[in-house]
């Protein structure tokens, strides 16, 4: 193997690393970071939030469902308070399907843009393997017409000192 193929294809491998891994955690990265700037960015020109409800006696991570009278001049809180807990679990599932939909999606996208990607270095990988033969195969033709040559004038030379030639 020639030192230029394998710098090639070293290069090659590692652009398509280098790809693969913007491809798989750059999404992910650029949500986290715009999730970040809009938390920062938030007004805080609202007041805080006064609330003297009684501390939740529900499972942890649903609505305080036992609490009747807090939040009561809230329309959205009063109808979340009024739901059933089966309500609720059955709208966090499909919450949850949605997510996972999406995500999914999301997978399959990246995965696509990645296989092309690939295909892509590697078209760019074939053309330098031909690149490298088409040297090499020169490399070679020019080395046995070189041999050839010296033969031709050693046999020239031995001649021209035959006939009394001093170089």
């Amino acid at each position: 193997m020639s030192r230029g193929y394998k710098n090639c294809l070293k290069w090659c491998l590692v652009i398509l690393a280098i790809v693969s891994a913007l491809c798989v955690s750059g999404p992910a990265l650029y949500w986290k970071f715009k999730k970040g700037l809009l938390v920062k960015t938030t007004p805080t020109s609202c007041s805080p939030c006064i609330c003297s409800c009684a501390p939740p006696l529900s499972l942890p991570g649903l609505a305080n469902l036992t609490v009747a009278d807090c939040g009561k001049d809230d329309p959205d809180l009063k109808k979340e308070m009024e739901m059933h807990l089966v309500d609720l679990l059955s709208e966090e599932l499909k919450l949850l399907e949605t997510v996972s939909e999406e995500q999914h999606r999301h997978m399959n996208i990246t995965f696509g843009e990645a296989r092309r990607a690939a295909t892509q270095y590697q078209k760019e990988a074939e053309k330098c393997n031909a690149a490298t033969e088409t040297c090499e195969a020169a490399r070679e033709r020019a080395e046995a017409l070189m041999r050839k040559e010296k033969k031709t004038t050693l046999l020239w030379e031995k001649r021209a000192r035959q006939l009394g030639w001093e170089g």
